[in-house]
């Protein structure tokens, strides 16, 4: 089902841009969910991230990650350009606020997934960002999707387990929860969320609203 966003499409009034903020256990389904969300909205945009880490093939410069060098990385630490960053397997990797101001200045609402600490990283410097927690339906459920991946081992799994016992407490610290036991009707909460957030009052640009209802003519 299409999003046709009248209030930021086709001319009509126009609302301020936001970032969503999605976290969830490893295996609760971020990305599947994510996927299915973009082609039903079109002002919906994915988060790049920076990262040191080197191009794999195909991959492209400001379309998959914008790759930076170490050094570069550490100038934009230095000058707080980053809503978040963390460590990777010996690579970093962080948020750029350009791109996500740039896209929320644009009036499209920007989503990534990250992991809780990233979330509260950007809760610290972006707390009007809408915080969205994506569960899998049990433990169990948790731990078969796991096995059934087959990228890691039993005892991996247990860990990856153990840590989301932990990660599900921090549930509290957000806005919205999802249950992802069918990945059609998670997406569709997620759309849904995303939907009424974008109607908000506190998004209008009353400046244009007024301009529409006065009659005047409209930017």
């Amino acid at each position: 089902m299409k999003g046709t966003l009248r209030n930021v499409r086709d001319g009509g009034v126009k609302t301020k841009g936001f970032l969503i903020v999605l976290s969830g256990p490893s295996g609760a389904g971020k990305n599947s969910v994510m996927n299915a969300v973009f082609p039903t909205i079109p002002n919906l945009k994915y988060s790049i991230s920076v990262t040191t880490r080197p191009p794999r093939l195909g991959e492209v410069d400001a379309v998959n990650y914008f790759f930076r060098t170490e050094q570069e990385f550490d100038k934009m630490l230095q000058d707080d350009l980053l809503l978040e960053s963390a460590t990777f397997v010996g690579y970093r990797y962080g948020t750029p606020k350009s791109f996500v101001y740039e896209q929320i200045d644009a009036g499209n609402a920007v989503i990534m997934d990250i992991d809780i600490q990233g979330a509260a990283q950007i809760r610290e410097k972006m707390p009007e960002a809408v915080f969205v927690f994506l569960l899998p339906p049990t433990p169990e459920e948790l731990g078969k999707r796991l096995q059934d991946r087959g990228s890691d081992s039993e005892e991996v799994i247990k860990r990856r387990l153990a840590k989301s016992r932990e990660e599900v407490k921090h549930i509290v610290d957000y806005d919205y929860f999802i249950i992802n036991d069918d990945l059609g009707l998670a997406a569709e909460q997620l759309r849904q969320i995303i939907l009424s957030e974008w109607s908000r009052v506190s998004r209008i640009d009353m400046d244009e609203l007024s301009r529409v209802w006065e009659g005047g003519p409209s930017k």
